[in-house]
């Protein structure tokens, strides 16, 4: 894959879903950049909106486009939102794609969820093993939703010349996470959950699922940087992994967490739970063919994940 050259500095950007985890990292990498940054509050424009979506992108004609809004959620949000994270994701990725092509973006990254690949899919997931078989039936409708996000950035692509590209975060953590009790993600709920006991004095920590799957975790201000190398240096029709190559058993991240957040007590495991896919790793060869690789540990990650909760959820 060759490298393709696109200048960034000087541009408009817009950073869709900049509230987020994924978009307030992009907002801070900017930063670094010579970029105006555009991004749209909810109050003055709902992403789901055809017709506000329109109105917005006509006016304001960004160049380049990051889309990084969706309704996302862990497995218990996944599987009881289902209609929600179909309906909504599927409205979000449609509105932007086309009313960046109608307006003459000169480039779009839309952003995917490591969900699309099959339950079953060989690990480590490699980018051409997408719809080679069934979904992991607990978020389906957002990985469905994904899908038709990637293949209609492909459509773009192939139909009208844009210069769409797609790429595949794999599980992240860190500022702007979501820790709600029910509806969070593993990272963001073990943190606040070993948090909580510690407080308190709880002697044990029950973590969801029996604690063997195994998951990749990457530091969402890498990602950030990853989707920033990427925007400048990469065009064609493959959409490509962003991890870190590496994984771990839930019950050995569990130990990572408690003893960063400085819980001492037991940790035991809710085998009622799911525990959704066995073993969910990304393949990302083409990622380091293309000259970039993750920097941040995943103690020193998670160190910085306990920060920003202690001063987010003051």
């Amino acid at each position: 894959m060759a490298s393709v050259p696109f200048e960034l500095a000087g541009k408009t950007v817009f950073v869709a879903g900049h509230r987020g985890m994924v978009g307030s990292a992009l907002v801070r990498r900017l930063a670094q950049e010579n970029v105006e940054l555009l991004t749209l509050p909810r109050s003055e424009a709902d992403l789901r909106d055809q017709a506000a979506v329109n109105k917005w992108f006509a006016a304001r004609r960004p160049q380049v486009v990051f889309l990084a809004a969706a309704k996302v959620g862990g497995i218990v949000a996944n599987n009881t939102l289902r209609a929600e994270f179909l309906y909504d994701n599927l409205a979000i990725a449609a509105n932007v794609i086309h009313a960046a092509h109608v307006n003459g973006a000169e480039k779009l990254m839309f952003l995917g969820s490591s969900c699309i690949y099959p339950k079953l899919a060989p690990q480590p997931l490699r980018e051409d093993s997408m719809l080679t078989g069934l979904l992991e039936p607990t978020n389906e409708p957002y990985a469905i939703a994904k899908i038709a996000g990637i293949k209609m950035v492909e459509a773009y692509r192939s139909q009208y010349g844009a210069d769409f590209i797609n790429v595949m975060p794999t599980n992240l953590y860190g500022r702007g996470d979501n820790y709600h009790p029910e509806y969070s993600h593993v990272v963001a709920a073990l943190i606040r959950r070993f948090h909580e006991a510690k407080i308190s004095g709880v002697k044990e920590v029950v973590v969801w699922g029996t604690g063997t799957p195994r998951r990749e975790f990457l530091y969402v201000d890498d990602l950030a940087d990853a989707c920033i190398h990427l925007m400048k240096t990469y065009s064609a029709d493959e959409l490509v992994n962003i991890g870190t190559g590496e994984d771990i058993t839930i019950a050995e991240f569990a130990r990572v967490v408690a003893a960063t957040v400085g819980f001492t007590g037991e940790i035991s495991f809710d085998t009622s739970r799911p525990d959704g896919t066995a073993r969910k790793l990304l393949d990302v060869s083409r990622l380091a063919k293309l000259g970039w690789q993750a920097s941040t540990r995943l103690q020193d990650g998670i160190k910085l994940a306990y920060q920003a909760f202690l001063s987010e959820t003051k």
